[in-house]
């Protein structure tokens, strides 16, 4: 074994959350639960079979917060209720006990949502329509819809939203970490980005004013879970609408929304990029895994995007990252811990598996299979 393969082997601590190795699996959107919101047999196997496998951290595809308005599209799982949270306690308790930790990722879609069986309308920091089309392969159709501008109010209810389901994932769920959704366009993101984000009140304005309620929300649920759990968050620059955004303000703009992130106690920042290794930048050096680590130093990174080789992996360790996840390598590979333990080449993901979704071309299927 090389010295590379021992380090994606060991072990790390996430906040007293000891994770076995430093392989993850991403958050996939499967869209396999019941209309209800609750999970199904198809969805505890599919999550099982990388406990099995030897992942040393599973992260949930995004599970709603609330009966308002953050549900996305239909058959998600939810953890908006206690039924749905006592319903993932027996698939958590396997996966654990086949060594494997799991985390629940808490999704507000905002105005992205094209399937929500509670609200006919949706929200957003702003009244402005979502570019592109709504995801077929979620099930949805045509132009996304125009939201209305979320009110203080129903920002404070979201915000509660995310506590209560948080505290339904450690209590009830038996979930092991948490990961708050602030990546890939969805509601948290829509307050990041300034042409979505036309507020002027506290939620608003330059890079501080629109990550402040992604740090509210990580200061919110710390309050609650204390230190049960490590509580983290999901950033990204592209979205699922829009893949090739950037941060304007490029590397000044990472310095405000890592550092935000990091004094607000997120134990732990889950970058994604479609290729993680590359400059987060035109023209920069760094990715945005290195920039997360530069500043957001003590807090654990885990790093997304195309790192499914061993070589991959290890140069992602070696240039900030503590953990890396997968998407694709994964669903190619459920055991593919014990793959680079014998020194195997990991085999190549087959797109035809997912049906419609493999239509897309390659940058947009990987964005859709860490959403």
């Amino acid at each position: 074994m090389t010295d590379s393969t021992t380090r994606i082997l060991s072990s790390h601590d996430i906040k007293g959350a000891v994770v076995r190795n430093r392989l993850a699996v991403a958050p996939m959107t499967r869209v396999t639960a019941t209309e209800e919101g609750l999970p199904t047999e198809t969805m505890r196997d599919y999550y099982l079979r990388f406990a099995k496998g030897g992942f040393g951290l599973v992260v949930t595809e995004g599970l709603y917060t609330d009966q308002a308005f953050s549900q996305g599209y239909r058959f998600q799982p939810g953890l908006a209720d206690d039924a749905q949270a006592r319903a993932w306690a027996a698939i958590t308790r396997q996966m654990h006990a086949h060594g494997a930790l799991v985390f629940a990722q808490l999704m507000h879609a905002g105005a992205l949502s094209q399937g929500n069986r509670f609200r006919t309308h949706t929200v957003a920091p702003s009244p402005i329509r979502p570019k592109g089309q709504q995801m077929t392969f979620y099930y949805g159709e045509g132009l996304y819809a125009e939201p209305v501008e979320i009110t203080e109010a129903e920002i404070a209810e979201a915000i509660q939203g995310f506590v209560d389901t948080a505290c339904r994932a450690v209590r009830l769920a038996g979930f092991h970490g948490v990961e708050i959704h602030g990546a890939n366009g969805y509601l948290l993101d829509q307050f990041l980005t300034a042409h979505t984000n036309r507020r002027t009140d506290r939620w608003g304005g330059d890079t501080s004013g629109r990550v402040s309620l992604f740090a509210e929300i990580v200061r919110a649920v710390k309050a609650e879970v204390g230190d049960a759990v490590p509580v983290g968050i999901r950033i990204s620059q592209g979205k699922v609408n829009d893949f090739t955004s950037k941060w304007p303000g490029r590397e000044a703009d990472a310095e405000v929304i890592f550092g935000a992130l990091a004094a607000a106690g997120a134990d732990f920042i889950h970058v994604t990029e479609f290729e993680a290794w590359h400059p987060a930048f035109e023209g920069g050096q760094d990715s945005l895994m290195a920039l997360a680590r530069r500043y957001a130093p003590g807090v654990s990174i885990i790093a997304n995007g195309s790192l499914h080789t061993a070589g991959r992996a290890a140069e992602a360790l070696a240039s900030g990252a503590d953990i890396v996840a997968m998407g694709r390598g994964a669903l190619a590979n459920p055991d593919l811990p014990k793959v680079f333990e014998a020194s195997r080449e990991p085999r190549s993901f087959d797109s035809t598996i997912l049906g419609p979704i493999a239509n897309i071309k390659e940058s947009e299927l990987a964005f859709e299979l860490t959403t």
